[in-house]
């Protein structure tokens, strides 16, 4: 009898790696796409690797398919001939080098799994990452085996007017039967996963770029026609990009067009396919009446992450998926600085950090906790995670800080010249940035084998007129094995006059007012001669590694460097332990939070701060997320939370009413809407401080708020106001959502923020609330932008609802994981990774929550994905 144990799905680990026994040189596909089934023939040369394994047998990946024909060299092969199973096609005896030629069927409109091909909105469509392809044909889907394609594609004109894949378009012929075929070449190597298809009824909105060699580019965004005049934005974005990454790093484009596609439907953000980038529309589609101010940053950093792709990613590549890292991470950390070249680099760092602080660091912390570089994996979904990504780019953060500028931009040059066209390793990266600058990065490796957030406790003592400053490196928080890491720390002390005092130290350079302390034992001691009296340490600028700081300041010494400190990450995070210490306090009490008069006078200077513009305001007057604070609490109580912290915002709000509303009616609009950085300032701060207002509870509110979003002639004000009334119960709050459905109803994308101000409203009866805008006909569960609105967002951003004592929130969310596991297991997937933490919170909420997990691993047919993060959690 075959038991649970032997059929659950079993995991791949890292070091089973074997490199790949054939290597395929060439493919060329064939595309007949049909409304029924789609004919896919594929001709590829293959070789035996001589690295590999001698006589094994010519082993295929393939998920869905109906196969058609197999042949070897012309020659059909009998069934007998190869051994076909629902995820493999296997031939033994092959020659050393020969031509494979595989004809399969797939069904791309029954597809809701959004992997592979299949439709949205009527148009074709792909996404091959990580493993998509097999759902395509018969292949060697992983990353090492790289190949030249070429695509051949067939369908309607009528219904298909434009049929793009990657590289250049070589051929177009017209069929004479209402068919057109199209073909394309690319030049370059590349595994499977960056394979793209689209078909469809599209518009394009073009442009050029001119290389720094002097080569013409064509720029292509392709949208759905009544989109057509929401792409200038994403256009310039890419121009942006692509003369940044020349001027920054040296990389040019290599094709001759560069294609952009817009989809309705996808499971992620976007793809850097070769030459033909997929996206999610909600990061192409930009005017100021439909996108915020938000939407407009996150445009340009998506289109600017999956253009650095091309060098990172594409022209070299991850061996395994094991690496990801290696071209996530990387690339991460590249659009973060493209961002805060066209922004503001300070206001940049600190919401990279709250990022991972929110995300990453209670990942860290959780039941998946994994390094940036994944020992196993059962489904390889599963680890598109913040860890990968965001704590990836902090690790290659800290080579720039260790290198500086330059020396991180000779460690890239080297490992361009060495691995262009190839499949490799962080390992590879690592030894590149070590080699072009003469040093040991070998206790470095660690940032890649340890899991967790490390913690970083440090102590400061007067000796006479010397500081005495002491590191000393913990494991994270619930783990006992710990190595010490190459933690490297900026530092420097502020002197009574806001100034940086001068640091004489053995070890460090000589009238430095500002250094970065490279540690690498477990504990290190400094001692800095001649700190003046009444000086303030600033460890751990502009966040320089991603630990855990544990060190005990004074509130008075917080408010200090909250008001003086010269480092804009460190000014801001001064703020959010002053306020985020007396929030907990009072959570863990069950009280309300009181600030003390001086917390208060500190938060009103910064409101008085003519110095600081918009944006560093507003982030320096916004209190520490729920979701962090709560990583603090020993058991969560997420109700005694947020009452803390509203109960302290309201009172920071009233005890500075007159500046603050004097400051709102200050930054109001003085004219009509521009995108100048002038005003993203202006909103900024100007929708930081209605919030507050709001918060304070005050009834000239309401009206402040419905003012603000009556009036709004662009959709960051307007969504704001709709933001701030619906945490109001007042007849306003659904005035305003019925003007604004009413005015945006047939925009999804927008249409996509009236459910989300709603589901993450935290007013009591948020999960009723939800489950009817689930039951709505505007709302469709299989469409992931829409789903993520409502479900997702009220799983990981409506404390009181999703915690709610009932169990009704939980009971949500997890028939939500079953219903969408059953068509898309990526997101669903992620869904249920809301559950993580279940064993922090307090018994009633704990018990609750385990019974929603045991129910969904309990549900016959759940996939991969979600088994693995439930048995993951229940472990």
């Amino acid at each position: 009898m075959t038991t649970a144990q032997e059929t659950a799905p079993q995991p791949v680990f890292r070091k089973d790696y074997r490199v790949p026994n054939y290597l395929i040189d060439t493919v060329d596909l064939e595309f007949d796409l049909g409304e029924e089934v789609t004919e896919v023939r594929a001709r590829m040369r293959v070789r035996r690797n001589p690295a590999g394994e001698a006589g094994a047998p010519l082993e295929l990946d393939g998920e869905g398919l109906v196969t058609r024909s197999v042949a070897i060299d012309g020659r059909r092969l009998e069934g007998a001939e190869y051994v076909e199973s629902d995820v493999s096609l296997a031939i033994a005896g092959v020659p050393d080098a020969f031509e494979l030629t595989t004809v399969v069927h797939i069904e791309p409109q029954k597809n809701f799994e959004l992997s592979g091909l299949y439709k949205s909105s009527g148009n074709f469509c792909t996404q091959c990452e990580a493993q998509g392809f097999r759902r395509i044909t018969w292949f060697l889907d992983r990353p090492d085996v790289m190949a030249r394609y070429t695509t051949t594609i067939t369908a309607e004109r009528e219904r298909y007017p434009i049929l793009l894949s990657n590289g250049n378009r070589v051929a177009n012929h017209d069929l004479g039967d209402g068919r057109q075929r199209v073909k394309w070449e690319d030049p370059w190597p590349k595994p499977s996963y960056l394979f793209a298809l689209v078909a469809g009824n599209l518009a394009c909105h073009a442009g050029r770029f001119t290389t720094m060699s002097g080569r013409n580019v064509a720029l292509e965004i392709w949208v759905e026609p009544q989109n057509i005049d929401k792409c200038e934005h994403a256009l310039v974005s890419l121009q942006k990009s692509m003369k940044w990454d020349e001027e920054r790093f040296g990389r040019e484009y290599d094709l001759d067009v560069y294609m952009i596609v817009a989809v309705g439907d996808f499971n992620m953000g976007a793809m850097e396919n070769k030459g033909l980038n997929v996206f999610n529309s909600k990061f192409v589609l930009a005017r100021p009446e439909t996108a915020t101010d938000a939407d407009f940053e996150a445009v340009e950093a998506v289109i600017g992450h999956e253009y650095f792709h091309n060098w990172t990613g594409n022209r070299v590549t991850c061996r395994d998926w094991f690496q990801l890292t290696l071209k996530e991470g990387l690339t991460v950390y590249r659009d973060q600085q493209f961002t805060a070249d066209m922004t503001s680099y300070g206001v940049k760092r600190i919401d990279d950090v709250r990022g991972l602080r929110a995300a990453q660091f209670p990942e860290d912390a959780g039941p998946m906790s994994h390094p940036i570089r994944p020992e196993s994996y059962i489904a390889m979904d599963n680890f598109y995670t913040a860890t990968v990504y965001e704590k990836g780019a902090q690790v290659i953060a800290m080579y720039a800080t260790l290198l500086g500028k330059d020396g991180f931009r000779k460690g890239m040059n080297l490992y361009f010249e060495r691995h262009d066209g190839q499949a490799v390793t962080c390992d590879d990266f690592r030894v590149a940035m070590a080699d072009a600058n003469d040093r040991d990065f070998g206790q470095f490796e660690r940032w890649y084998l340890q899991a967790g957030t490390p913690r970083l406790a440090v102590t400061a003592e007067r000796d006479g007129d010397a500081l005495l400053m002491t590191f000393e490196q913990k494991a994270p928080r619930g783990q006992e094995h710990f190595e010490p890491m190459h933690v490297p720390v900026r530092f420097a002390v502020i002197g009574r006059d806001g100034a940086r005092v001068e640091l004489r130290c053995d070890g460090v350079a000589q009238e430095a007012d500002e250094t970065v302390l490279e540690l690498t034992e477990l504990k290190s001691t400094y001692r800095f001669e001649d700190v003046p009296a009444g000086a303030v340490p600033s460890v751990l600028r502009d966040f320089s590694a991603p630990v855990e700081l544990e060190f005990a300041q004074s509130d008075e010494e917080l408010a200090f460097l909250y008001a003086h400190d010269d480092d804009d990450f460190n000014r801001w995070d001064a703020g959010q332990r002053l306020f985020g210490a007396a929030i907990l306090a009072a959570a863990e009490a069950g009280t309300e939070a009181v600030p003390t008069p001086e917390q208060s006078a500190a938060f009103g200077q910064v409101l008085g701060d003519a110095r600081l513009d918009g944006s560093m305001k507003a982030l320096l007057l916004v209190m520490p997320g729920e979701s962090v604070l709560a990583q603090k609490m020993e058991v969560i109580q997420p109700d005694h939370l947020h009452t803390a912290r509203t109960t302290f915002r309201r009172a920071l709000a009233l005890a500075n009413w007159d500046v603050l509303l004097a400051a709102y009616r200050a930054s109001r609009p003085t004219g009509a809407y521009t995108h100048s950085q002038e005003e993203v300032h202006r909103r900024a701060l100007n929708g930081t401080l209605l919030a507050y207002i709001c918060a304070s509870g005050r009834d000239e509110a309401i009206a402040l708020a419905w003012e603000h979003f009556d009036a709004a002639d662009n959709m960051t004000d307007m969504q704001m106001g709709l933001a701030c009334l619906c945490e109001i119960d007042a007849p306003e709050r659904q005035r305003a959502l019925d003007a604004f459905h009413a005015q945006w109803h047939t925009d999804p994308l927008v249409l996509d923020k009236w459910f989300t101000v709603q589901s993450s409203s935290q007013l009591p009866g948020a999960p009723a609330r939800v489950r009817e805008l689930v039951a709505r006909d505007d709302f469709d569960v299989k469409n992931p932008n829409r789903a993520r609105s409502v479900v997702h967002v009220f799983a990981a951003g409506n404390t009181t609802g999703f915690h709610d004592p009932s169990g009704d929130g939980y009971r949500f969310v997890a028939d939500h994981v079953l219903a969408i596991g059953a068509f898309n297991p990526q997101v669903a997937s992620r869904l249920a990774k809301t559950f993580n933490q279940w064993k922090r919170y307090d018994p009633t909420r704990r018990e609750l929550m385990k019974a929603e997990l045991e129910r969904i691993k309990a549900t016959n047919g759940i996939s991969k994905d979600v088994f693995e993060v439930v048995t993951s959690a229940l472990a």
